[in-house]
């Protein structure tokens, strides 16, 4: 006869954090994305013994926490840079430090929060961690995004986007593949291609929805006027807004629920399993849950000064806003995760590279762009998917190549080399990008087309390949 058994998160929740929330490994890795656990790479244990001999408790938890939480990781040496930054503020220091100094004290705090987020995880359970892990996992790019909102840089706000997009596309996933590829040249890489092929499928969805009002911009009609052509730019994106949230949610539920065992985390018998089977809680539910706001708020203010300094930044540094919002941000905002994701592919993990990279491409497309959307929407600012048709153009270049590149479920460094290349030759055009964006229609709708072409070429030497096979087996 079955018994009820009292899950660890279910009594955390009744109001006893102080009950180790320990689960079955197999509990474990279920609720863990593989952006937590790329980000779990750059964490090193905390030594207690010092704060243990600590006589009074309320003294010995705090600082026990702060060991945890701040210490315990190996981008520790950045966090100077928050006070830096406030300090730098208040005493008039030129703006690009404060941009600077803000930039890379971004850069933990994101690895902190997935840290927080999966401390929490372990109270609240597999399936209500890993949706807590998919909301906060880009929480970084969302706060900058809704912050530049409210300052109307919208520009900023598109740019800093689809540079995250193009970041984890070809950057991330391109440095994992070149530098596995090389620490296993010897043997050949594979991984999984069902989770990749749901994240195309995704992509292209969000593609559409961007492409699309930029081709209603340049309808040539005689009745109808560059306004009425805006306002139907503006009405289609936040429809399509709403549908790509709604498929960020099926793709959640895909994901939590029904199809879990296509996104559960590489699995294998090796030090770094026995690592994470040993692992429980170092910190309570309600101090994790204290620290993640407090750590959200931090995120919030140098934010603020990004989105306020980085014009200031790109007169002084000769740089457009376009490079530093589409290249410098998706860098150091997310470098603990790309470096996780390429320490998880040095030790021939591509499953969870690639869950990083793909995963953190398809939330960002389908979550927080179309959130963005429709929080402009609210606060009366007027901004579409109309990214422009060089950014467009990219972004669809990016999609196609990433897709041909794991089409075969195995992997090479000259792989990761090629998406390398890519991504420093779109780095190079918004480096010296100065001309009118109206003179690039032309040159992105034949890239488009060009894309097309390369697809319908493709299948049809696989399909004759295919042809000849069967034709020589016959024979």
């Amino acid at each position: 006869m079955a018994g009820i058994v009292t899950e660890p998160w279910s009594v955390a929740e009744n109001g006893n954090p102080s009950i180790t929330a320990k689960g079955s490994s197999r509990e474990l890795r279920l609720g863990r994305t593989a952006h937590n656990m790329s980000s779990s790479s750059l964490r090193k244990k905390s030594d207690l013994r010092v704060i243990q001999k600590v006589p009074y408790k309320g003294l010995k938890d705090f600082l026990s926490n702060l060991q945890e939480v701040i210490l315990g990781t190996k981008l520790a040496i950045l966090f100077p840079a928050i006070p830096a930054a406030i300090i730098c503020t208040y005493c008039g220091v030129s703006q690009p430090w404060i941009f600077g100094l803000s930039l890379l004290g971004l850069t933990p705090l994101a690895e902190r929060v997935s840290f927080l987020t999966e401390q929490l995880a372990f109270y609240t359970g597999p399936t209500l961690g890993g949706l807590l892990n998919a909301t906060c996992g880009n929480a970084t790019e969302l706060i900058i995004a809704i912050l530049a909102l409210t300052n109307n840089k919208v520009a900023v706000v598109k740019y800093s986007l689809l540079g995250s997009i193009l970041s984890n596309l070809l950057l991330v996933l391109g440095t994992s593949l070149f530098c596995g590829g090389i620490a296993n040249i010897r043997r050949e890489q594979r991984f999984d291609r069902k989770q990749a092929d749901v994240n195309f499928f995704l992509l292209l969805l969000g593609f559409l929805c961007h492409l699309l009002p930029l081709l209603v911009g340049y309808l040539k009609n005689g009745e109808a006027s560059a306004a009425v052509l805006s306002d139907m730019q503006l009405s289609i994106s936040r429809g399509f807004s709403i549908v790509m949230l709604i498929s960020y949610i099926a793709y959640l539920v895909f994901q939590l629920w029904t199809h879990r065992q296509l996104f559960d985390a590489q699995e294998q018998e090796d030090e770094y399993d026995d690592d994470v089977e040993q692992e429980t809680a170092v910190i309570s539910f309600w101090s994790g849950f204290a620290w993640l706001v407090g750590m959200t708020l931090v995120i919030a203010l140098l934010s603020e000064y990004v989105v306020a300094t980085i014009e200031e930044a790109s007169d002084k540094w000769n740089l457009s806003v376009s490079f530093i919002s589409i290249i410098l941000l998706p860098i150091v905002g997310n470098a603990a995760e790309h470096a996780g994701a390429v320490i998880f592919a040095f030790k021939n993990k591509l499953d969870i590279s690639l869950g990083v990279a793909l995963g953190s491409a398809t939330q960002i497309g389908l979550f927080v762009v179309p959130l963005t959307i429709i929080v402009a929407w609210i606060l009366g600012i007027n901004m579409d998917l109309n990214f422009g048709p060089l950014e467009t153009g990219c972004l669809a270049v990016s999609i196609i190549i990433t897709a041909f590149t794991l089409q075969d479920g195995s992997s090479h460094y000259m792989k990761g080399l090629v998406l390398l290349l890519c991504y420093f030759i779109i780095a190079i055009c918004f480096f010296v990008d100065k001309l009118p964006q109206s003179e690039l229609v032309f040159k992105c709708i034949c890239m488009l087309l060009l894309g097309k072409t390369i697809i319908e070429a493709y299948n049809t030497h696989i399909s004759n390949g295919n042809a000849s096979s069967n034709k020589v087996k016959t024979g």
